[in-house]
This record gives C-alpha cells, structure tokens and sequence, in this order.
C-alpha cells in the first residue's frame, strides 16, 4: 500500500468517526488529591466568542468537569477579547476558533478568527501575566489560530497530521522520544491524540508532542485529500509545546479532541478522554493547566 492510499484508509475512518460528535455527559475522570477545594480555585475561561467548535456548554463539557473536579471555576468567554475582558481570568482557553466565512464552509481561505485588535490585547495580557491554552486543530482551525499564535512565535500549518505507521490513533511514548520528558509530561508515558494539525516553535519553546514519521497535507476543503494535495514531512513539526511569555505562560496544540470525551458516528463510538487508550490524557490537561496555573 502506498503512503498516498494508507493516508486515504485513515482519513475514511476519521471521517466515519468524526460525523454527530456530541459530548459523553457521562464521562468522568477521579483526582485523588484536587489542587484546590471545590470552587475555590483560579478563573478558567473557555473561550466561545469566536465561532469555537468547542466550547464550555458544548462538545468542551467533559473538559470543564475534569478541570471543575480538580477545583477549578469554569466560566465561559462570550465577549470580544479585551483588557477589560480578560482582567478577570487567571487562565485563558481557546478551542478551535473559526472566521465566521467558515462555519459552514471549510474551505480555504482561512482567515483569522480574531481581530489585530484582539490579538494585541491577548498577547499583552500573557506578557503581564496570563496564562494561555491555544488549541487548534486539523484545517480549517489551525488556519483560523495562526495570526493569533504567530503573534507568540508559533506558525501552524493549515494541514491535517497523519501517522505514517497507518495507525487509526496517533500515539506518543516516552520510549520513542516522541513524547518529551518534562514538567507537562510528568506521571505520564503514553499520549494519544486523534490527527489535528502541526506548528513550529520559536526559540525558547519547549516541544513535547514530535511529530516523526508523518505526512502532513494541505488540502483545499477539509478531508478532500488528492493525488496533488500539498505535502510537508513531519519533522521539525509538533503537536504541543510550553513556553514562558514575559511574566505569563502559553502552551500550544495542534489538536482539541484529545482534551475531552466524545461520541461520533451511529454506534457513538468514544473519542478523547474517554478512550480507554487516552486515560493519561487526563492527567497531561491537569498537568498543563497546574503549569499554566505557577502550581
């Protein structure tokens, strides 16, 4: 089988797979030892004012219950970002952002999901101090996060990231390298995530996601892949990444369902944290959110 037709097998199961996500409300996962009391700590904002794909009282549910299990107070951002706006929260989270031309339409282009004016006031606000979880996936979201995370020093790639192992989940070991020892990955030996998109990082930036053995493809409407779709090899290209920001802290990924649990397709198949393979998973959001936090 050529690379060109394993790719094409596994975009026909992602594509079985992606159809009716919804939520699993049933999903939960237990903290022995949360890092707060019970609503007694840090503001948590999700964003939901930029078309997200993913949000708070959405497909980004299962996020917010594990983080609210560890203490954590979950609010939703439905508002233009601004100092006034952003003042209020110790961690901002942004989940798959759209341009409005592309809710129902993803296709190229990809303009950005937010303003210059926005991005000014986001990037000053993690240099005095904030913390930010940028999350965007396969295209047309990585699109949508790139003038925002350019602004940081990350450059995504509009593409979607395919293993070329042929596997039908893609996963990161410490074993292989491909998973980075480090603060976020602590307590953790395996990740999985589920394609999503690729960056590179500034200098600085501290990777923990590589991606090897991977081909990554550009196409002109997302999952319409052909013979002559643009093609970049995955090295020198990551899935996640931390950086420290003037006084604040970013962590950059390269895709969203990894960060909570869903049901897709007619048999509502699990996707994300709920995946028996995934269950570190958890314990990576918790990490990166207690990282992002100064805990």
């Amino acid at each position: 089988m050529s690379t060109y037709a394993a790719i094409l097998f596994q975009v026909l199961f992602a594509v079985s797979a992606l159809g009716q996500q919804i939520a699993d409300t049933t999903f939960t996962f237990p903290i022995a030892r949360p890092a707060y009391a019970f609503g007694q700590g840090s503001v948590v904002a999700v964003d939901a004012a930029h078309n997200n794909f993913h949000t708070l009282d959405g497909r980004y549910a299962p996020f917010g219950k594990v983080l609210a299990n560890d203490g954590y107070r979950l609010v939703s951002n439905d508002v233009p970002l601004t100092p006034e706006a952003l003042k209020t929260y110790r961690i901002f989270v942004i989940s798959n952002p759209l341009d409005s031309s592309n809710t129902a339409n993803w296709q190229l282009p990809t303009p950005s999901a937010f303003s210059d004016t926005e991005i000014s006031a986001l990037n000053t606000w993690v240099k005095a101090g904030g913390s930010l979880l940028l999350i965007a996936d396969h295209m047309p979201f990585a699109g949508a996060a790139h003038d925002l995370a350019k602004s940081f020093g990350f450059d995504y790639l509009n593409c979607f990231a395919f293993d070329n192992r042929r596997r039908s989940l893609e996963r990161f070991f410490k074993s292989n390298g491909t998973l980075a020892s480090n603060a976020l990955t602590q307590s953790i030996d395996t990740v999985i995530t589920f394609t999503g998109s690729a960056f590179r990082i500034p200098p600085g930036a501290a990777p923990f996601l590589l991606l090897r053995d991977y081909t990554l493809l550009s196409p002109e409407v997302a999952w319409q892949f052909e013979e002559n779709t643009p093609a970049t090899r995955g090295e020198g290209y990551y899935q996640g990444a931390s950086m420290s920001y003037g006084k604040g802290r970013v962590v950059v990924m390269g895709e969203a369902a990894m960060f909570t649990a869903q049901l897709s397709g007619p048999n509502r198949s699990p996707v994300g944290l709920n995946r028996p393979e995934a269950r570190q998973n958890n314990q990576l959001l918790l990490n990166i959110i207690h990282w992002l936090d100064g805990l």
